[in-house]
């Protein structure tokens, strides 16, 4: 690699080089410790002669801020102090839109491994232990050789056909949602079909119903976009639908486990909401995120599967199957928004990466997606009963448990007043890792409580964490 030097002209050779370093040096472009190339190499680089480049290095080691070592070469000084960053001009890059960004609140960010907790009860995380790494290591074998048959060209905006073909499948198996794989567009996770969905649909000023608690980035994104978000209660049967008010434009729901509250929405509230939505020419947004996970009940039908109005758009993501880290997921789309939404996704990122979608296909295809979660339903049914087991017991004087079916979290209400503050900070002290509901509330008065994740925790750790949290809270009265 070449170092990145200019000269000009044939003036002050020697100067011209060695300000040039010296500045490099400085601001942190040339880190401490990092080898310089030989006299000899960069003079070749520069067109310059070996002395010239040799008097430069002699004045920054003079200046401490080079360091000849005999043998290995010329190194950065360790030390060296770096030149402080100039500050944000006013008036500069529209300073309003900008701290509106900066300021918004990211409730659901999860913490660094550095301030994480032995045992973690955050939401929406899997368990990374229970990882298919021969598998998936098979298939991404499979898609680099699938990359060398290829052109090397852009892809389809879309994805794949194998991948969405593979998806179509798994989806009318897994939810009963009608689809073909001309409907299906591949994204960077759920998170990238909220945002093509309201690139397409929101304009300054125009209204967005959202659950109220629900999840923040949909609520943020949404008004980044410059639409009024409205929150609309829910009760133990999902959304209020008679509160979403007239001109709603775009409804997103959680309707398979709300979130972060967990109940499913009762089919009487499904047909309910289809047909406000159909009067108000809205599009429904269904965020499926975590439903493969169903441990009671029958299952219930998808929205889209209900739908015969073309007013449902249905998101679903593989971060919570397999992994948030390989950022895939996918938009099935009505035709009112397919075409748009394709365009959206085509001048935003173009497409998803071609190699993870060949290893996602393939995985999908030989049956490694469905074991899997089958693997990961046994372990996640037996964590998730322990929790209720002790929320049901020695707990039960200060939670109550929200009935959930599905998914990898549930919600525990205070049923008397707790400093849920001083109980977190508690907590964290004895590294059991705890969240309020607070967080995912933005309109109305947050309800105290707690969402308790179970799948970054392992099973082992569940009673000796929540004894924790009874000793905790049996201190504080």
């Amino acid at each position: 690699m070449e170092l990145h030097v200019v000269i000009d002209g044939n003036k002050d050779l020697t100067g011209q080089l060695y300000r040039q370093l010296k500045e490099a040096i400085r601001s942190g472009r040339l880190a401490p410790g990092e080898k310089l190339p030989p006299s000899r190499l960069l003079a070749e680089q520069l067109s310059l002669s070996r002395k010239t480049v040799a008097e430069a290095y002699t004045r920054l080691i003079y200046d401490k801020l080079l360091v000849g070592r005999v043998g290995s070469g010329t190194f950065v000084s360790e030390g060296v102090p770096a030149k402080t960053p100039p500050g944000p001009s006013p008036g500069v890059a529209g300073p309003a839109v900008t701290e509106h960004w900066r300021s918004m609140k990211t409730p659901l960010r999860h913490p660094a491994p550095a301030g994480s907790s032995r045992y973690e009860y955050i939401g929406g995380a899997p368990a990374s232990g229970l990882f298919p790494h021969a598998d998936w290591r098979r298939c991404v074998l499979y898609a680099l050789r699938q990359g060398t048959r290829s052109r090397g060209l852009y892809g389809e905006a879309e994805g794949l056909p194998a991948l969405r073909d593979a998806i179509a499948r798994h989806v009318a198996f897994s939810r009963g949602v009608r689809c073909t794989m001309s409907d299906i567009i591949v994204t960077n996770g759920a998170q990238q079909a909220l945002d093509l969905v309201a690139r397409v649909l929101i304009e300054p000023g125009c209204t967005v119903a959202v659950e109220e608690p629900g999840y923040p980035p949909a609520r943020q994104l949404l008004a980044a976009q410059g639409a009024r978000v409205v929150g609309i209660q829910v009760d133990a049967e999902g959304l209020l639908v008679e509160h979403i008010p007239d001109g709603t434009r775009l409804i997103y729901v959680t309707p398979a486990h709300q979130f972060p509250l967990g109940m499913p929405m009762s089919v009487r509230r499904r047909e309910a909401l289809l047909s406000r939505a159909q009067a108000l020419g809205a599009i429904i947004l269904e965020d499926d995120y975590d439903s493969e996970f169903r441990y009671e009940g029958r299952p219930t039908d998808s929205l889209q599967s209900m739908d015969s109005h073309g007013t449902v758009a249905f998101v679903g993501t593989f971060s919570k199957t397999l992994s948030p880290e390989l950022r895939l997921g996918y938009l099935i789309a009505p035709p009112a928004i397919l075409q748009a939404v394709s365009t959206a996704k085509h001048l935003s990122d173009w497409h998803t990466a071609t190699p993870a979608q060949w290893a996602l296909a393939k995985f999908i295809g030989d049956g490694d997606l469905l074991k899997h979660i089958r693997r990961c339903h046994a372990i996640y049914a037996e964590r998730r009963e322990r929790i209720m087991r002790r929320f049901e017991s020695d707990l039960s004087a200060w939670f109550d448990l929200v009935p959930a079916s599905a998914g990898i979290h549930m919600a525990a209400l205070g049923k008397q007043p707790i400093d849920m503050n001083t109980l977190l900070k508690l907590a964290r002290r004895v590294d059991v890792g705890l969240y309020t509901l607070e967080g995912f509330y933005h309109a109305s008065v947050p309800l105290e409580g707690l969402m308790l994740g179970y799948g970054a925790i392992d099973s082992a750790d569940i009673d000796p964490s929540l004894d924790r949290l009874r000793d905790i809270l049996t201190q504080m009265g």
